[in-house]
């Protein structure tokens, strides 16, 4: 797609979306439940969707055999989930292929499914669409993403001639996918996919700990508001950096919160950020579970919930302010080597 028909075309969608967003705060604001009362939905961004404000984390049906992750994925929809997230990189198809057969029986009409993409150009990213779409047993999807977007280079050549935005593009045309949005792990990246496109979702860490911290999220969160896009936060129950020589309750490349009150705090704190729609637990489906009970007793955070937050940020690690660093010096080097995100594109 050459540069100047793919800015036209933007700009017209673009347009669609400036009467909308003067209506955001309102819709941002709501909380009301539908038929199902026991876990709160909220609007997300200028979409038609009604999201659960706790959603399902893909990644971790890769800790489970089919029929336990089955039947874990059943009982999160049954207690009020309607958004489940997942991607091909999440143990190399494995998250994608389990939630597939697992999503089976469940009425399609009642949930909403978001998948991504680590291609950057069109040819993969076509390639990638067409498998996840039949790994997942789903004609479209709900949401489709940019997957984890750390450099801007990245963004110019997903933009680019032959770029992966060509494809997001035309999928929506053929009624394959309905809204678009990207993951990002860096302001940087993120914040200039957001000038280049209006999206209709932004997967981005919001974390107390980075939060207070490093301020990492407020710009984001910022430009969302003004653009009226949803935000799908993520890491909202990360503890940080695993401090040197502390024992691992999880082999995972973060400090996961455990304890139920601080689970509390850390994830109605991140729901309570405008305007967050829904928040995703780390991926282990029993924290997911600990997760939705808090969603189902949400209330937004208090002052001094917040002051204790403050207390504990100062004493944990971030693990964002080493990338962000990184990013900004032009360094692409990963951050954290043992994140599951650092695989190769094609994982």
């Amino acid at each position: 797609m050459e540069r100047r028909t793919f800015l036209k075309a933007a700009g017209h969608l673009a347009a669609g979306y400036a009467l909308a967003s003067r209506l955001a705060p309102a819709l941002y604001a709501a909380e009301s439940t539908t038929d199902e009362p026991a876990l709160p939905r909220r609007v997300v961004g200028t979409t038609s969707m009604k999201a659960s404000i706790v959603g399902f984390p893909g990644l971790g049906l890769i800790h489970h055999k089919q029929p336990e992750g089955t039947a874990l994925l059943h009982k999160a929809f049954e207690q009020g989930v309607n958004y489940f997230d997942v991607a091909p990189a999440y143990g190399n198809g494995d998250a994608e292929t389990k939630m597939g057969i697992g999503l089976q029986g469940l009425p399609r009409d009642r949930y909403y499914l978001a998948c991504k993409t680590k291609m950057r150009d069109a040819k993969g990213a076509r390639e990638e669409l067409e498998r996840s779409l039949r790994r997942l047993k789903t004609d479209h999807f709900d949401v489709y993403q940019m997957h984890h977007l750390r450099r801007p280079e990245e963004v110019e050549q997903a933009f680019g001639p032959d770029g992966a935005m060509e494809v997001f593009t035309k999928a929506r045309q053929e009624g394959k996918v309905r809204f678009f949005g990207f993951s990002a792990h860096t302001t940087k990246a993120a914040l200039l996919a957001m000038e280049k496109f209006r999206f209709d979702t932004v997967m981005f860490p919001i974390n107390y700990i980075e939060y207070f911290k490093i301020g990492f999220g407020k710009p984001v969160l910022e430009l969302a508001r003004k653009q009226g896009l949803g935000v799908l936060a993520i890491k909202p129950m990360c503890g940080g950096a695993w401090p040197p020589g502390a024992p691992r309750s999880r082999q995972w490349w973060y400090r996961p919160l455990e304890d139920p009150q601080d689970i509390s705090m850390a994830l109605r704190f991140t729901l309570s950020q405008e305007p967050v729609a829904v928040g995703f637990p780390p991926g282990w489906l029993d924290l997911a579970d600990k997760a939705v009970q808090v969603g189902r007793a949400y209330r937004s955070i208090t002052e001094p919930e917040t002051d204790k937050l403050r207390q504990m940020a100062a004493a944990a690690l971030s693990i964002f302010e080493r990338e962000e660093q990184q990013i900004a010096l032009g360094k692409t080097s990963p951050a954290w080597p043992d994140s599951p995100h650092e695989c190769a594109p094609i994982c």
